[in-house]
């Protein structure tokens, strides 16, 4: 009988820090709990502070220790500094300031792309930053001092990196799908050392992605879920071994699969958005006998979907939100309320909260039909998705973090 152990029982093992540890927080499912935060602002109501980043980087703030961690890349005529930010919560200031590499040329990324666009995770003490093909490390969160770098998942990427890692039972894992031979791997987050790495065993005409992974307990062991150029796969976290896979045309993958009771929900193609659930477990290719529902009509290319109870709730990179039943695929509502996204949904006290790219912010009601709940705005770029504790939202912006609250 299939056994999934969910997001609890992981956190409980990763021994993650702080109020918002990682990407789409505590259990990496957009829910931020029943924290109070003001439902207005601009960019003078409720600023408890606003300071400047410099560089520029998409990865959303991480919080723990009264402060607030984050990563940059800094321009140097042709290269790059990459470094990595620690401020105080309650002013705004620079706690520290690290660079983890120098990088002497610059590589070519997307327009919408930044080269510090994978989210930290805070664990045990330590911030683990990842910068795709530039590097790997780990830092002490407490002044900064690098413990290690691993420089050795080296792959040819396209339009620049994008997707996050995951810390499992001591595993940093991410997926390295770059314009040829695209892989998994596993990291050893005490030293830096590549556990596995596994390539990807679908060929596919454009190969690469940006997804970040998930990691769940499936019938007795963990099991990473990464969808991919033309397939999704699953593979056992302690080997990288690929355990079973689903086949459907598709690239430059971005959200982040999520489960529902026996099912993994996933995107699989960017410029033809499709939402897929599937059977979760089996052995080999499950296309043919595990999908259970197909959804194009609203899908997303790059927000990650929330799952609430039942409901499944998205939005189209072009501004379609939409509510689906979770286990059917079967639709509530489908409405444009206009934008284009790429943060992803966050549910907070009771509403959905959903950030566009030009800082326009709408609150949505959960439950089977539509109703907004009002709107806000900033100057801006908004492509990083905010991080909550009580009382305060902090959104990154291309130029600057707010702290918003009372």
């Amino acid at each position: 009988m299939m056994t999934i152990s969910h997001w609890i029982a992981c956190t409980l093992l990763l021994f993650l820090d702080g109020p918002w540890p990682q990407f789409r927080g505590p259990q990496s499912n957009g829910h931020a709990g029943n924290l109070e935060i003001p439902s207005q602002w601009s960019d003078t109501q409720q600023v408890v502070w606003k300071v400047e980043v410099p560089g520029l980087g998409w990865s959303s703030p991480v919080l723990a220790d009264g402060r607030v961690y984050l990563t940059t890349a800094v321009a140097q005529g042709e290269g790059l500094s990459l470094r990595v930010l620690a401020l105080d919560q309650s002013t705004g200031a620079v706690v520290w300031d690290r660079q983890v590499r120098e990088i002497p040329k610059a590589p070519p990324i997307h327009a919408k792309n930044s080269h510090a666009s994978p989210t930290p995770i805070l664990a045990d003490g330590k911030i683990y930053v990842h910068f795709g093909p530039l590097g790997m490390a780990r830092l002490d969160r407490e002044n900064g001092e690098i413990d290690w770098i691993c420089q050795e998942l080296d792959y040819p990427p396209v339009h620049g990196s994008g997707g996050s890692p995951m810390l499992v039972e001591g595993k940093l894992v991410v997926v390295c799908d770059g314009s040829s031979s695209p892989f998994v791997a596993a990291v050893d987050a005490s030293n830096g050392k590549v556990l596995w790495r596994t390539p990807r065993s679908v060929e596919a005409r454009i190969s690469h992605s940006f997804v970040t992974p998930n990691v769940f307990h499936v019938d007795g062991r963990w099991q990473v879920m990464a969808p991919g150029p033309n397939h999704f796969a699953a593979y056992d976290l302690a080997d990288g071994k690929e355990l079973w896979r689903i086949r459907a045309d598709g690239w430059s993958v971005v959200p982040q699969p999520l489960i529902y009771k026996d099912l993994v929900i996933y995107n699989h193609d960017y410029d033809n958005p499709e939402l897929i659930a599937a059977r979760l477990g089996g052995s080999g290719d499950v296309t043919d006998s595990h999908v259970v529902w197909r959804l194009k009509r609203g899908a997303p290319s790059t927000p990650t979907p929330l799952l609430i109870g039942d409901e499944l709730y998205f939005v189209s990179d072009t501004g379609i939100a939409s509510c689906v039943d979770a286990g059917t695929g079967e639709k509530h509502w489908m409405e444009r309320i206009g934008g284009n996204f790429s943060a992803s949904p966050v549910y907070i006290d009771g509403k959905i909260l959903l950030f566009d790219e030009d800082g326009v912010a709408t609150w949505i009601r959960p439950g089977k039909s539509f109703e907004t709940l009002g709107k806000n705005e900033l100057p801006g770029r908004t492509l990083a998705t905010p991080a909550f504790l009580e009382g305060a939202m902090f959104l990154r912006t291309d130029q600057h973090l707010y702290r918003f609250g009372k």
